[in-house]
Parts: structure tokens; C-alpha cells; sequence
């Protein structure tokens, strides 16, 4: 791939955001993911882009380890969208990264889940991501790129502020 300029971005994008100017409801993306309990056990194997993965107890909560943990999953997607949102809004700023890494850490509390302390989190606690940064921006630039990255990063917004959700079963045929 060829690296794309704040000029090539403008260019791609325009159309779009004039349309979803005209007809925001155009700009309604519906997504979906499938998952299902194709393999034996306590596992559910989740459709990817690329290809199955099959999610299980995380070693903490009884797994061994040979299963993707979903608490994991979860911190891949939000480096996934952090990680393009970054790039299009140092694109956007004409801020030039040569390369980089993205770290996200949390911490789980196993006695939620496992049901063994009422006071203890089901959930993940609080997520820290970490980017180092390979470029010759100053630091002033650098903190406005992540307070920009944080803001338009859709994963990160949504754990921010959550949606409400319902798990229920679908009717039988």
C-alpha cells in the first residue's frame, strides 16, 4: 500500500461527509458479529476477519491457556480502532510516524466473574494504552494527537461511554 497524505485523506473522505451532511442517515453503518458452539467444551468460536477464533476460560478462571481470552479480544479491538484512528488523524495533521507500538493494560478481578466476592468487578477495570511512537513531533503535538485519537476512536468511546445491552434468545423456528 502506498502511504496516504492529509491532501489523498481530504480526498477520499469529502464525499462521504457530504453526504452523511445531506442524509444523516446514510452514515448509519449496522454491524454485526457471529459466534457460535461449534467445538466441544466450555468455548464459543467467534468469526474474525480472519477466520474462526475460538474464545475459552481465560487461565485465571480455569482455562489452560490454549483458547483466545475475550477480556483480550476486547483490548485487540481497541488497539485495532486506536491504532487506524492514530494514523488517519496524524495523516490528517501531517504528523509523520514512521512506525510505532500500541500496549493496552487493564487488570481483571477473577473473583467477579468466578462469582466468589460480591464486591469484586465483574469486568475489566480501568484500560491504560500506551503509544510509543516512532516521529519528530514535539510533545505538545503529540498530546493533541492523542486527545484527538481518544475522541474519534469509535472501540474507545464505546467502552467510555457503554450502550445499553441486552443478551436474550431468539424465538424458535
Amino acid at each position: 500500500m502506498t502511504p496516504m497524505d492529509a491532501t489523498a485523506l481530504r480526498e477520499l473522505q469529502a464525499p462521504l461527509k457530504q453526504r452523511y451532511r445531506d442524509d444523516p442517515e446514510s452514515a448509519r453503518a449496522k454491524l454485526h458479529a457471529k459466534a457460535d458452539f461449534s467445538d466441544a467444551g466450555i468455548t464459543c468460536t467467534v468469526g474474525t476477519w480472519a477466520g474462526p477464533a475460538r474464545a475459552g476460560f481465560h487461565p485465571f478462571t480455569g482455562g489452560d491457556g490454549s483458547d483466545a481470552c475475550s477480556g483480550d479480544m476486547l483490548l485487540q479491538a481497541l488497539l485495532a480502532c486506536a491504532g487506524v484512528t492514530m494514523r488517519s488523524v496524524a495523516t490528517a495533521m501531517g504528523i509523520e510516524i514512521r512506525g510505532g507500538r500500541l500496549r493496552a493494560d487493564t487488570e481483571m478481578d477473577a473473583r467477579g466473574t468466578l462469582g466468589v466476592a460480591r464486591e469484586a468487578r465483574v469486568g475489566l477495570g480501568e484500560i491504560d494504552v500506551v503509544a510509543e511512537l516512532d516521529t519528530d513531533a514535539d510533545d505538545a503535538t503529540l498530546a493533541k494527537l492523542a486527545e484527538l485519537t481518544e475522541r474519534y476512536c469509535v472501540v474507545a468511546q464505546t467502552l467510555a461511554r457503554p450502550p445499553h445491552l441486552t443478551i436474550r434468545r431468539a424465538a424458535r423456528a
